[in-house]
């Protein structure tokens, strides 16, 4: 086997290798809703469960777990979210889109403190 040859071949599965990471990371629904608010609300939102949003408008997402009930955010995401403030771009998403959007959204909620058993 000629040098070129391996080294074309040592390239092409680096490439594939590469190509297939992002795929097998979006495969669960985590994952997938990560992927679309980093897509379509990172530009002014915080997305992450701590931090402050690029636009002081917009609340970062992890407050939406304790502001919002899921139903009311499910709801927002099928239909069309409408801030009535212009800098918010009207978004309608679809219902496997939304599934992991709430999932992502549902994740950085802090865990309910564990309280003793009674006795």
């Amino acid at each position: 086997m000629s040098l070129q040859f391996a080294a074309a071949v040592s390239g092409a599965l680096v490439c594939a290798m590469w190509l297939a990471g992002p795929a097998s990371a979006q495969s669960s629904p985590k994952a997938r809703g990560e992927a679309l608010v980093e897509k379509h609300c990172a530009r002014c939102h915080a997305v992450r469960a701590e931090g402050d949003s690029p636009l002081s408008l917009a609340p970062p997402f992890g407050v939406l777990p304790s502001r919002y009930p899921v139903e009311q955010l499910a709801e927002a995401l099928a239909e069309g979210i409408f801030t009535g403030h212009p800098q918010m771009p009207r978004f309608v998403f679809q219902p496997s889109e939304i599934d992991a959007i709430l999932t992502y959204i549902d994740s950085l909620a802090p865990a309910s403190p564990r309280l003793p058993p009674k006795r």
